[in-house]
């Protein structure tokens, strides 16, 4: 049987990302967080902290913001933040009072 034609399966774009902060002279390099990231984010560093300990850094700009990182982190040095996705273009209705006409207005968040 032959296997050449095998497609991988494309990913889904993200609809929510997530960005970690680590306060790096805290961490003491237990690998929690890194084994809890299930996207491969985090890593040890290569450095050393004031503490002598290495450190976790962000790997890559994979993080999903599940924050499995910051609630298995003992010393609470992670914080998680996540980014929601862009809402599509919407009309918004105004109503001028005093002449009793209505406005479209196109994309007001731009």
């Amino acid at each position: 049987m032959d296997n050449t034609n095998k497609t991988t399966p494309k990913k889904k774009p993200r609809k929510i990302k997530g960005k970690v902060i680590i306060d790096i002279q805290k961490c003491k390099g237990c690998e929690l967080c890194i084994d809890a990231c299930n996207e491969d984010t985090l890593q040890l560093s290569k450095e050393i902290n004031n503490l002598g300990y290495r450190y976790a850094i962000v790997a890559n700009d994979t993080c999903t913001g599940c924050m499995n990182c910051a609630l298995i982190c003992p010393d609470a040095v992670i914080k998680v933040y996540r980014t929601s996705p862009k809402k599509k273009e919407s009309t918004i209705t105004k109503t001028d009072v005093k002449s009793s006409t209505k406005e479209e207005i196109e994309n007001p968040s731009t």
